[in-house]
């Protein structure tokens, strides 16, 4: 069986195009979500997933439909073809049935892995710079009232990743983590800052 996934980002945006052509190529089933490309929860994705059976396949319109990055793709497909499902692209030459198919998705995963190890080069190689410096490595982990009521902001905005929040912050991922969750809402460890703003405002208003 053929099942078909399709995503947009926004409300507004229009599926029609992608249900067409998941249609058009024989889809059973179609679901869909409307959220972020970054977005870590998609029911529309997991129930496709759910039902799919050794045999069938997933039918997405564009390969960045279905995941957060080539990594996650690749994390993704690789867990579909263990169970037996494969995966086909519509507007690529990807499709894990065919022995071409598999090929090309080959080169994918190596590109992601070497984009994994590009990433930790250029990492270790910042952190051996620091230490050369004097500096200890890695970021700072100190989280204020004003950062903390920027990740708040930030991370309620599902387009931002959170790795990109803790770097703009200048905090390490854990540490934002430990302040908010990944819907931007204030965890335990944060109310000590935001009772000392509830604080500086009433001494505020008690002086004037």
């Amino acid at each position: 069986m053929l099942i078909g996934y399709m995503r947009v980002s926004t409300s507004e945006q229009n599926l029609d195009l992608q249900r067409d052509g998941l249609e058009r190529a024989g889809c059973e089933k179609i679901f869909d979500d409307v959220c972020s490309g970054r977005a870590t929860e998609r029911p529309g994705l997991a129930k496709a997933l759910e039902i799919a059976r050794a045999g069938d396949a997933l039918v997405v319109w564009k390969l960045d439909r279905i995941g957060r990055s080539l990594a996650h793709v690749v994390g993704l497909v690789s867990d579909l073809q263990k169970q037996g499902i494969g995966l086909k692209v519509l507007t690529g030459d990807v499709d894990t049935t065919t022995t071409t198919g598999r090929l090309v998705f080959g080169i994918f995963a190596t590109l992601a892995e070497f984009e994994r190890d590009l990433i930790h080069e250029r990492t270790m190689a910042g952190l051996a710079a620091a230490r050369a410096r004097g500096r200890a490595g890695g970021r700072p982990r100190v989280m204020t009232l004003k950062k903390l009521k920027a990740a708040m902001a930030m991370m309620a905005d599902r387009d931002n990743a959170a790795r990109d929040v803790a770097a703009e912050l200048g905090v390490s991922l854990s540490t934002l983590y430990a302040y908010v969750d990944a819907k931007g809402k204030p965890r335990e460890r944060a109310s000590d800052l935001l009772a000392s703003k509830r604080r500086a405002k009433r001494d505020n208003s008690m002086q004037a």
